[in-house]
Formats: C-alpha cells, sequence, structure tokens
C-alpha cells in the first residue's frame, strides 16, 4: 500500500511539472516573439527556443525576424549551446547586417567562441576567434553600450593566451630547454605586458638565463624586478629566486642558439626591469 502511495505521489509531480510547462497560445508573430522573450527574462530558454522554432532555420517572412534571430541565439548562449549560438549570430550578421541586434550580436559571437575555447594547456584556436571577434565588435562600434564589456574580455582573452606562453616556458625549464624557455617567456614580456604575467616572465627569463649560463644578467634582472614591484608578492618571489641563483653552482653549458643573446626587451622604456640593457 505505501509503495503505491508513492507511486502515486510521484505521477502527480510528474503531471503537475508538465502542466507547469504548458504554454500559451500564440495568435501571431508579435505574440510569439513577446512570449519568447519573458521566457528568456524568466531563464527560462529552453522553453524560449521551442517558441522561436519556426525562426531557427529559415526566415517566416515577418518584419522582425532579425529580433528573433537575435533572441534565438541569446537563449543559445544561456543554455550552452555555443554550436548554435555561434550559427545564429553568425546568420544575423549575415542576413541582416543592418538589423539594430547587429552590433550586439557580433560581441555576443565572440562569447559563443569563447564557450567552445579551452584552458592554456590546449589549443587557443576558439580563444584566438573569440579575440579577434572581440577586438573587431570594438573597433566596428566603438560608441556601442557593450564596449567596456569587450574591453574586459579581451583582457581575459589576452591573459589565457599569455598564460599558455608561460606554462611551455616553464615547461621548457623543466626539461632543461633553456634557450626555447627564453623565447617563451621573451613572448610574454614583448607581446603581453600589460597581462599579469609580466613581472612573472621576467623573473622566468632570468632563471632560464641563469642556467643557460648568465647568471649576471639573471642577478641584475632580479634585482629590477624586485625594485619595480616594491612591496608586492612578486618582488618578494624575485629575491628569494635571486638568493636561490646565488647559491646554484654553475657549469659549463653548450648553446643551442645564438650565443651571447641579450634579454628581450620590455613593452616600453619604463614599464618595467631592463637587467641593464640597453
Amino acid at each position: 500500500m505505501k509503495r503505491w502511495w508513492l507511486a502515486a505521489a510521484a505521477l502527480m509531480a510528474l503531471l503537475a511539472g508538465c502542466g507547469g510547462s504548458v504554454l500559451p497560445q500564440v495568435h501571431d508573430e508579435r505574440g510569439r516573439l513577446d512570449l519568447a522573450r519573458r521566457l528568456y527574462d524568466k531563464r527560462d530558454a529552453a522553453l524560449a527556443i521551442s517558441v522561436l522554432a519556426p525562426y531557427s532555420t529559415s526566415s517566416t517572412g515577418a518584419a522582425d525576424v532579425d529580433e528573433a534571430v537575435y533572441l534565438l541565439g541569446l537563449c543559445h548562449l544561456q543554455v550552452k549551446d555555443w554550436i548554435a549560438a555561434q550559427g545564429d549570430f553568425e546568420r544575423l550578421l549575415r542576413d541582416y547586417p543592418e538589423s539594430d541586434s547587429a552590433g550586439s550580436a557580433a560581441f555576443y559571437m565572440g562569447d559563443a567562441f569563447w564557450g567552445q575555447s579551452r584552458e592554456p594547456d590546449f589549443d587557443q584556436e576558439f580563444t584566438l576567434k573569440a579575440l579577434d571577434q572581440w577586438m573587431a565588435f570594438r573597433r566596428d562600434h566603438q560608441d556601442h553600450w557593450l564596449g567596456p564589456e569587450a574591453t574586459k574580455r579581451i583582457a581575459m582573452a589576452r591573459t589565457r593566451l599569455a598564460t599558455k606562453l608561460y606554462r611551455t616556458a616553464d615547461l621548457y625549464v623543466k626539461l632543461k630547454e633553456y634557450e626555447a624557455a627564453r623565447r617563451y617567456y621573451k613572448s610574454v614580456l614583448t607581446e603581453y605586458s600589460e597581462t599579469k604575467l609580466y613581472g612573472d616572465a621576467w623573473i622566468g627569463w632570468a632563471v632560464a638565463s641563469c642556467r643557460a649560463g648568465d647568471r649576471d644578467t639573471a642577478l641584475a634582472v632580479l634585482d629590477e624586478v624586485e625594485a619595480h614591484f616594491a612591496g608586492t608578492p612578486l618582488a618578494e618571489k624575485a629575491s628569494i629566486t635571486r638568493e636561490e641563483v646565488i647559491r646554484w653552482k654553475m657549469r659549463k653549458v653548450v648553446r643551442r642558439s645564438r650565443p651571447n643573446e641579450p634579454p628581450p626587451p620590455t613593452a616600453s622604456p619604463s614599464s618595467g626591469p631592463t637587467g641593464g640593457m640597453p
């Protein structure tokens, strides 16, 4: 008897749930769009996508089809269907370039690419696509209300790309491929100097330089990092690394690249350590 009541209660809950998902009747395309927007605002994007189904593959001829395609893209973003969202925004920009939603679609297509991207240790194809998309949006829509968000996302993407290079350099240090490590650290210093990896890349470059046989330059760089970032954890890290470098036993190193290669230049004359180099 107890099991019967439990089964009955479960069935009633299921029916109630189904009943709660029944959509009101739609009488015209404007009503369809308004309903989908209300569902999206309530974060019920899955139902909104069902409502917008007639717009998913072709135009219905309605005057507001561009608005519907844009909303469909937003709904696909909300449910994290990145590929579908990308297709929606690409369709809007291709078929309705004069739409009032075209600028926002250009921005959110970057979000669709970002959703398909991977962490720094993996391939960065979609990180680069997202970065290019947000940069193009900021260039083409300078006064758009989403401009500040695009700037933040560009910084986020560039930090991930810098992290990829930095971790690759660290790996080469562990593999004792010091010249390769120096090149990757240099890429961080010259291409992503505005990111938070900048100071760490200088310390890494100094370590790789010391391991490659140039301890004097390494110590000079670490001194400047400590002075430039005084009072920060980075300065403390540079100080600790400097003490470690002093204790390392130097050995003869056979260079695999050009001898006496100078340290990489900084982004600007006053932006960071120079290691006493010209």
